[in-house]
């Protein structure tokens, strides 16, 4: 069984960055892709930012140019930069990874943007 651990999540300040990890119990490149997604409370949860695995290139995709996903191989982890951070980026923030039609979730980790 796949195990996802994310970490990093905190209070942080508007105009504030914020890096998370999500740890993964086997090697990535098991994984057809890795995402991150986020769910503020009232609202249904939603894709941040994705990247395939493997492969000779790398695609990756955020909803916004203040997010950027990126993998360490060596370290079966993947990881979410936000800078710029928001009130409205308070959520909690879940790590997925995919091997075809198997989806693996996180626990997720809280971040909250506040002054």
């Amino acid at each position: 069984q796949v195990q996802l651990e994310e970490s990093g999540g905190g209070l942080v300040q508007p105009g504030g960055s914020l890096t998370l990890s999500c740890a993964a119990s086997e090697n990535i490149f098991n994984f057809n892709d890795m995402a991150w997604y986020r769910q503020a409370p009232g609202k249904q949860r939603e894709l941040v930012a994705i990247t395939n695995v493997g492969g000779r290139l790398t695609n990756s995709y955020s909803v916004t140019g203040r997010f950027t996903i990126s993998i360490d191989s060596a370290q079966n982890t993947v990881y979410l930069q936000m800078t710029s951070l928001e009130p409205e980026d308070t959520a909690v923030y879940y790590c997925r990874a995919r091997i075809l039609t198997d989806n693996y979730w996180g626990q997720g980790t809280q971040v909250t943007v506040s002054s």
